[in-house]
């Protein structure tokens, strides 16, 4: 029975699949919208949204838990300078998904991911 397990395996190990939601919130964080599959958005969406709402504290410990989990400074930067201003009265949901229809060598569902309020470019 799997009582208490929430996350998703996505047919990976755990170390892989921790190294891939870190890897896909960096690229999130930089690029603000990324195409992925509908799964591991879903999966990817709480990850990023705990690592903004860290930033919206900024203190020293709240910024080395922040690059505990990205690894990334030019990330965490972003995070704690402008990510931080632009979701400070917003009290969750940080994230959108949007369903992009099927991929053409498997047909697995995909997705867009994104961040809300971006400025146009």
């Amino acid at each position: 029975m799997r009582h208490g397990i929430a996350k998703r395996k996505l047919n990976r190990t755990s170390t892989h699949r921790i190294a891939m939601l870190e890897n896909m919130a960096v690229s999130l964080i930089k690029s603000e919208t990324i195409k992925t599959t509908l799964p591991k958005a879903k999966e990817l969406r709480p990850f990023v949204e705990k690592i903004i709402t860290l930033g919206k504290k900024n203190t020293n410990a709240s910024r080395m838990n922040a690059f505990s989990s990205l690894r990334d400074s030019e990330a965490v930067t972003k995070v704690f300078t402008d990510l931080s201003k632009r979701f400070e009265k917003r009290q969750g949901g940080y994230c959108r998904i949007v369903k992009a229809g099927f991929r053409t060598g498997d047909k697995a569902p995909m997705a867009y991911i994104q961040l809300l309020d971006q400025e146009a470019k």
